[in-house]
């Protein structure tokens, strides 16, 4: 695709970096500097693309004034300081998911945006699958009728990823499944309905596999090898109710590791309104949808002319990025709405510890 000669940094060059710069360059920008604590890394990359150069630092990095927007892919830990230092600079900010570590970091972001009136887009690449993009709009026009409840729910057999690395370890990665995989359905759920507020949740968490190092069995591990000298302090299961205001309920279940057969629980979001429903395979990256047709109920399949769903979604992804840097337009997920997502797994944690129902802190 033609460049449309918006220069942008990346800020961490592992696996999720390689995929944002192949996206990037797909939208048009130009990738002009890369950086990661490994040297080797952003080498790597920078090898890949030709236009790219490797900053000795983040701040050299930033000091490039062509520069006008960043893709920060590091761990978690240090979204909201390389979030906030990239705007300080005047650089608008594509922020990987989560948004934080907190909501409360969360507020530190949207802080600094707000006073350098700089814009940061969040990683919720899932809202881009061709599915839940149009399950988004046939809930905007009222085909599902009210909703009253909502499935999400991502599972995997054995998927601990990068076990005893930063991903395991809670101080780095603020959790496990909950804030990796739980984060992109608790959005998508609230995205598709419009952004409720959650009122009160009632959360519960287990570490049952991967806090076995040693006995830990896998066939493969994203960002492994394993680390047995790491540390793992993150659970691999989380289950929660969020209670929203209008009388919604979601219900939530995010794995790493469980012992159940592939293919029995239904991976993806479930939408259940008073005049149809439907469910999204975020797997499959499939839609079907419940109704009734002739007096008799009828499941219809749209049929997606994307072959590879994924590789669209990011790429609208990074479309979004090019156009708000060109453009000024509107980030298509929100920092505000990366709060709301992040305000609702605190309390997930937090009653998943204190073992009762808690509210939803403002």
């Amino acid at each position: 695709m033609k460049s449309t000669g918006a220069k942008i940094g990346i800020i961490g060059c592992g696996s999720i970096g390689h995929v944002h710069a192949r996206h990037a360059l797909h939208a048009g920008l130009d990738v002009a500097a890369v950086w990661d604590i490994k040297p080797e890394a952003a080498a790597k990359l920078a090898s890949e693309v030709s236009s790219a150069q490797v900053m000795p630092s983040v701040e050299a990095l930033l000091a490039q004034r062509d520069i006008a927007g960043v893709i920060i892919a590091v761990p978690n830990d240090l979204h909201m300081p390389l979030a906030v230092q990239s705007m300080q600079a005047g650089k608008h900010v594509l922020l990987e998911k989560p948004m934080a570590l907190s909501a409360a970091q969360c507020d530190e972001i949207i802080r600094a945006s707000d006073k350098a009136k700089k814009h940061v887009q969040i990683g919720f690449v899932c809202r881009q699958l061709p599915a839940v993009a149009t399950a988004k709009k046939l809930a905007h026009a009222g085909t599902f009728g009210p909703l009253y409840h909502i499935k999400a729910s991502t599972y995997r057999r054995r998927g601990v990823p990068g076990l005893g690395g930063w991903f395991t370890n809670k101080a780095h990665s603020g959790g496990g499944p909950l804030i990796d995989l739980g984060v992109h359905i608790i959005d998508a759920s609230l995205w598709l309905a419009g952004f409720p507020k959650v009122l009160r949740v009632s959360g519960v968490t287990y570490a049952n596999f991967g806090c076995q190092m040693h006995n830990y069995t896998h066939v493969s591990m994203w960002a492994g090898p394993p680390k047995f000298d790491g540390v793992c302090d993150v659970e691999d299961h989380a289950t929660a109710l969020l209670r929203c205001e209008g009388g919604l309920t979601i219900e939530v279940n995010t794995t790493w590791a469980m012992n159940v057969p592939d293919g029995i629980l239904p991976d993806g979001v479930i939408l259940m309104g008073q005049k149809a429903g439907c469910h999204i395979g975020l797997q499959a990256k499939s839609l079907t949808i419940a109704t009734e047709s002739h007096a008799m109920p009828a499941d219809l399949e749209p049929h997606f002319a994307a072959e590879y769903p994924l590789e669209q979604a990011w790429n609208a992804q990074a479309a979004a990025f090019a156009s708000l840097l060109q453009h000024g337009t509107k980030p298509i997920a929100t920092a505000h709405e990366g709060r709301q997502v992040q305000a609702v797994i605190d309390a997930i944690y937090e009653s998943a510890k204190l073992g009762h129902e808690v509210e939803v802190g403002a």
